[in-house]
């Protein structure tokens, strides 16, 4: 897609203060417009490029109306209950960074000592998650209709991009070796020249070194990055045992549910359910209302969604 001819673009289309941004950033000298986007390959047969208007279009919505981001924060670990929705539009740069900021927005920031100063520490590394946005920008197929998505969860934020690996890749190659295979070459060419990707292959390692519980997977056509919150898993969710699990779970689709019924449903004993109510109480992720005739079982935010 992006070293094709971008049929009914012009010069005018092109956005000079963005490439005057990206010239400086790359540390080179400012001519003109034309003569930057020669130097940089993003002109054939003086027809503007895909990857020219997408970088650098003044709108390349209007062209290229794919190149979103779709962002969504949920209530729980599911999608059944949403929050804040938004969309957005523009070049690739401009995606990129409302990714960034969205993800940062929505995720739970701490802080640490270095020094006399304060600095804020993510609950997700933010290189990390740089990275994988910047991956989904990248290696996206530009040819679905599709856009690259922002799902923040309680336990998790998801980073979606249509298209899966390319050309034969497996999730355990990109993991296990260091190898790469661009659906985009020329975009990845440009994102390069700023520092924007890591050196061929080791995005991923990247990745894995920041947020070792870092995930990926593919369903569908579309490939999906998975960054687990720490804030979540140090609420001890993960945590619970099996026996645990499953009583939330049974509660949470009856919150009426009696005891016995627990039992039977779960599989248990009378004296597990109890020990394990006991201790959902204790952890102060379970709360009886009421009597226990009439009254209900009340799973705690903390835990919302298992």
């Amino acid at each position: 897609m992006g070293a094709e001819i971008c049929q009914g673009a012009r010069l005018g289309d092109i956005s000079s203060a963005k490439i005057k941004e990206f010239v400086n950033k790359s540390n080179l000298k400012y001519i003109s417009v034309e003569n930057s986007l020669k130097n940089f390959g993003l002109i054939k047969s003086d027809k503007l490029l895909n990857t020219t208007v997408i970088l650098f279009g003044k709108k390349p919505e209007k062209i290229f109306p794919n190149a979103k981001l779709r962002c969504a924060v949920f209530e729980r670990t599911d999608s059944a209950y949403i929050i804040d929705r938004h969309e957005f539009e523009g070049d690739l740069f401009y995606l990129i960074r409302k990714a960034e900021e969205y993800i940062l927005q929505n995720i739970h920031i701490g802080m640490k000592l270095e020094g006399l100063y304060r600095v804020d520490v993510p609950e997700i590394d933010k290189s990390a998650f740089g990275e994988a946005i910047i991956n989904a920008f990248c290696h996206r197929d530009y040819y679905e209709s599709d856009s690259v998505n922002i799902a923040v969860f309680k336990d998790r934020v998801e980073i979606k991009n249509p298209g899966g690996l390319y050309d034969g890749l497996t999730i355990k190659q990109i993991k296990k070796e260091i190898i790469s295979k661009r659906r985009n070459e020329l975009i990845a060419n440009m994102f390069r020249r700023i520092h924007f990707i890591e050196k061929r292959g080791r995005g991923i390692r990247l990745i894995l070194s920041k947020e070792p519980n870092a995930d990926f997977k593919e369903i569908g056509t579309q490939f999906i990055t998975v960054f687990k919150r720490k804030n979540y898993l140090e609420k001890g969710v993960e945590k619970l045992s099996e026996k645990e699990k499953t009583i939330i779970d049974l509660i949470r689709k009856n919150p009426k549910i009696s005891k016995q019924k627990l039992c039977i449903k779960g599989k248990l004993s009378k004296k597990s359910v109890e020990s394990n109510i006991i201790k959902l109480k204790e952890k102060g992720l379970l709360e009886r209302v009421g009597p226990d005739k009439g009254g209900y079982w009340e799973v705690l935010e903390k835990v919302a969604g298992i």
